[in-house]
């Protein structure tokens, strides 16, 4: 059974809503696909759902691009701490490693 056949768009549909909805959808979607390019899918994926955790933090929808961009630099922020803890860990392992002659 499809779940989206019986789906039919609200004809009180709010035109505002929906600006919104595009707002976001675009800013998380190129959020995705610059971390996706820079750090790869798997950090993406978990910087997607930094994004969203912040969404449902905040108390109302942003309603302009700079609040957009305030979620995205917040989730950023997790990512860059991820990514410094990675690459400390893997400095260390390196330093560690036998050097070849």
């Amino acid at each position: 059974m499809n779940p989206l056949a019986g789906y039919k768009p609200s004809r009180n549909s709010n035109p505002r809503c929906a600006d919104l909805m595009t707002m976001a959808e675009r800013e998380l979607s190129a959020f995705f696909n610059a971390v996706t390019q820079s750090f790869g899918s798997e950090q993406a994926e978990l910087s997607a759902d930094d994004w969203l955790r912040e969404l449902v933090e905040i108390k109302g929808l942003p309603a302009s691009t700079r609040e957009w961009r305030s979620i995205t630099a917040k989730a950023s922020t997790q990512l860059a701490s991820r990514v410094r803890v990675n690459a400390s860990s893997l400095s260390s392992y390196l330093s560690t490693e036998p050097q070849i002659a």
